[in-house]
């Protein structure tokens, strides 16, 4: 199934949680909105950085999407990338959205129909909720979309096709069109959803924007790795600006642990800092 500087050289956090503390649990919160685009509450966690009660600054927002397929709580498991931005020491705002419910475990992050459109809650109504609560930099300059597995594939799938909302992209270990629970067999879900052919009409707007692509995969990912190269060749052929690394391992977790830190610090220093 799949799963869900690199050395490569709104609300005031007292009201949402009372006295101002650092610890790692008082800083996450699980909070969630009325969605019309999935057609019911949209949930997802919040970790913000060490200090963010009792400062006044403005911080960028890491958005992160889990793997799929996956149960309707998956976004509570992915504590490893909260502790590596801490480890990073750029402060910052992880979001962790939702990326499934009952009954819809793998909806591939795209939008199928009304009451059930992922891309536009993640790309339009998610990053305008999380402005109005928290001190964000309110801005494209502000935001990066990260991707695990599945949602390395949704990263990369929403922030090209919503390039006014993200300025940075990363996925790791993930692919570049819709597959099934498998990850082996591809989907047609419609125009806009399959990454290959967006690039060549946004190729021009990437380059204009500055917008910062970024991507890993195992060499032993026997599913994945072979379109990953085939997507740092066409980036290269369209003349855009990226980053792509393989490594040694396969598709797993204890991959995406062991570059967790250095990938976020990657995504910060692209983003405006917090001020």
């Amino acid at each position: 199934m799949k799963l869900a500087l690199l050395a490569l050289a709104g609300a005031t956090a007292v009201a949402l949680f009372g006295a101002p503390s650092s610890t790692a649990a008082q800083r996450r919160m699980e909070t969630s909105f009325t969605s019309a685009a999935i057609g019911g509450r949209f949930h997802f966690e919040v970790y913000l950085p060490a200090g963010y009660a009792s400062s006044t600054k403005r911080y960028p927002v890491l958005y992160v999407l889990h793997g799929l397929p996956s149960g309707a709580s998956a976004y509570t498991g992915l504590g490893f990338v909260e502790r590596a931005v801490d480890a990073v020491g750029k402060p910052a705002i992880v979001v962790i959205p939702q990326g499934a419910r009952a009954g819809e475990s793998d909806p591939e992050y795209v939008d199928h129909g009304p009451g059930d459109r992922w891309a536009t809650a993640i790309a339009t109504e998610l990053p305008r909720v999380v402005d109005a609560r928290f001190r964000t930099i309110r801005s494209r300059n502000g935001r990066a979309l990260i991707g695990i597995s599945a949602g390395g594939y949704g990263a990369m799938q929403i922030a090209l096709n919503h390039l006014d909302e993200f300025s940075v992209v990363e996925s790791w270990s993930g692919y570049f069109h819709p597959t099934d629970p498998t990850g082996t067999k591809p989907l047609d879900l419609g125009a806009g959803t399959d990454v290959h052919a967006v690039l060549p009409t946004v190729s021009h707007t990437l380059r204009a924007t500055k917008t910062f692509i970024a991507f890993y995969v195992g060499r032993s990912d026997w599913r994945f790795f072979a379109e990953n190269e085939t997507f740092n060749q066409e980036l290269t052929e369209d003349r855009v600006a990226h980053v792509f690394r393989a490594y040694p391992g396969g598709h797993d977790q204890g991959l995406w642990q062991r570059y967790a830190a250095p990938w976020l610090e990657l995504a910060l220093v692209h983003l405006a800092p917090a001020n």
